[in-house]
């Protein structure tokens, strides 16, 4: 069975070919990054205009790299949620249309999911049952994780996720727009122990976290500094290194935590976020096997929307009303 894939939850369209016998076949992701890095954020609406304009040729490009037409594909997957709302219905009108022209099935699909499965894609797959780690810029959320859409929320952010923290601190030291991979590359630089700050929740003896204060702990800081005039390239360096030593310190005990309050032996982490090689390096380093999805399948993309909707076949359905799910928690992705 040929699954293609449609993703436009956010600022990334992707789409892909996932073939339940020799799996993912093709893909391909176009990125707002640019388009969006002068407003200092993603906006919406510019988001859904474009999102539009690339999900034809995407898919063309897509059947072109393995010489397969729209006639090949048996079921249209794409992201119903959570994520911007416009956005969402600019994939899902797309899909629904196209399965409808085909006469093909569709499968809706929530986006965590698609993140939480895509290690599975690598070779190095994780068993069940299994601890995941979502970790990006809209959630951080600690899952048990006993089979395909067997899933239980054992603890999240209560505020800011990780890497909404990541990108706003980024934006409180002047970085450009996309603040936390900037601010995770200058923190590489930055000179160890020079600062430290807060680890909020580490002991709350739970498995929820929180990131605001330790983003005012940075404004107090950066405050101070530039009143002091202080605030110099290396200062910013070292403020990076001291608040990514603070995320995965924190984010580290947690997962700890989460293994043996599950008893499970595998640690998933996917998102964003878990491109980030000092959380990498970190949770390399527990007492578990810890599993992480290929970089390029960190941020969003089709590929992992075509493997979850190949995981859902037996969820296929012809096409009828549809409808997007900007908020959705993923303990309700059978609803």
């Amino acid at each position: 069975m040929l699954v293609l894939g449609i993703e436009s939850s956010c600022d990334e369209t992707g789409v892909a070919l996932f073939d339940t016998e020799k799996g993912l076949i093709a893909q391909q992701l176009h990125t707002q990054m640019a388009m969006h890095a002068q407003y200092g954020g993603v906006v919406p609406e510019l988001a859904s205009r474009d999102h539009i304009r690339r999900l034809v040729p995407l898919t063309q490009n897509c059947l072109q790299e393995v010489n397969l037409s729209l006639n090949h594909i048996d079921a249209i997957a794409y992201t119903q949620g959570p994520g911007l709302g416009g956005a969402l219905l600019a994939g899902a009108s797309f899909a629904n249309a196209l399965a409808f022209a085909l006469d093909k099935p569709i499968i809706e699909v929530h986006h965590l999911e698609g993140h939480l499965l895509s290690p599975l894609l690598s070779k190095n797959k994780p068993q069940f049952p299994f601890v995941a780690l979502l970790v990006s810029g809209g959630h951080t959320q600690f899952m048990s994780v006993t089979d395909i859409g067997e899933y239980e929320l054992l603890g999240q952010s209560v505020d800011d996720a990780a890497g909404e923290a990541f990108d706003k601190t980024a934006k409180l030291l002047g970085l450009d727009y996309p603040g936390g991979a900037k601010l995770a590359a200058l923190a590489q630089e930055g000179t160890p122990n020079r600062f430290e700050f807060p680890r909020p929740m580490k002991h709350s003896g739970d498995l929820n976290l929180s990131f605001s204060g330790l983003k005012t702990a940075v404004l107090t800081l950066v405050n101070q500094l530039k009143e002091e005039q202080q605030l110099d390239t290396q200062t910013i360096k070292d403020i990076c290194l001291a608040f990514e030593n603070a995320v995965v310190d924190v984010l580290t005990h947690k997962a700890k935590q989460a293994l043996k309050q599950t008893g499970f032996t595998e640690l998933v982490v996917a998102g964003g976020v878990g491109a980030n090689q000092a959380l990498r390096q970190s949770l390399s380093k527990i007492n578990a096997k810890v599993y992480f999805p290929e970089l390029a399948l960190c941020t969003d993309n089709g590929a992992m929307i075509a493997f979850a909707g190949a995981m859902h076949l037996k969820h296929a359905h012809p096409v009828g009303q549809f409808s997007v799910k900007p908020r959705w928690a993923l303990t309700n992705t059978k609803e």
